[in-house]
């Protein structure tokens, strides 16, 4: 080149990846809340709004069902940038060793963000098979 820029290096074709691992985690028990006197609360009992009477109490639903693609991770690809991770709005990305593993199919809605979000293409988006 005479601009004085060096050309980009030639890709080698790429050898077939291993696909990340589709995991479910396991059932986790859903705690049983005392409303066993709920018809006798009254108004001053119940509050305004939605009351969530857990932090974290969505792992006890299963929410991904519903989803028409799923995301499927090339971890040789995977640069480790946790973007995917970061931008997740149902946490399923599993990252081992600061790679993005798996995917958490009994939350992920397979919105595709993640495949959006990734700068090496490591995620592809393909239609879910359903048993």
């Amino acid at each position: 080149m005479t601009d004085g820029k060096k050309a980009a290096p030639a890709r080698k074709p790429a050898a077939k990846a291993p696909k990340a691992k589709r995991t479910a985690k396991p059932a986790t028990k859903k705690p049983a809340w005392d409303i066993h006197d709920i018809d006798q609360w009254g108004a001053s009992r119940h509050e305004l709004g939605a009351t969530i009477p857990e932090a974290g109490n969505s792992v006890y639903n299963e929410t991904g069902g519903w989803r028409t693609n799923v995301p499927t991770i090339d971890v040789e690809k995977c640069t480790g940038c946790m973007l995917c991770y970061f931008y997740c709005p149902d946490a399923s990305i599993i990252v081992e060793d600061g790679v993005a593993t798996g995917v958490d199919l009994e939350h992920c809605k397979g919105c595709g963000i993640c495949a959006t979000e990734c700068p090496v293409d490591a995620i592809v988006m393909s239609l879910e098979e359903k048993e």
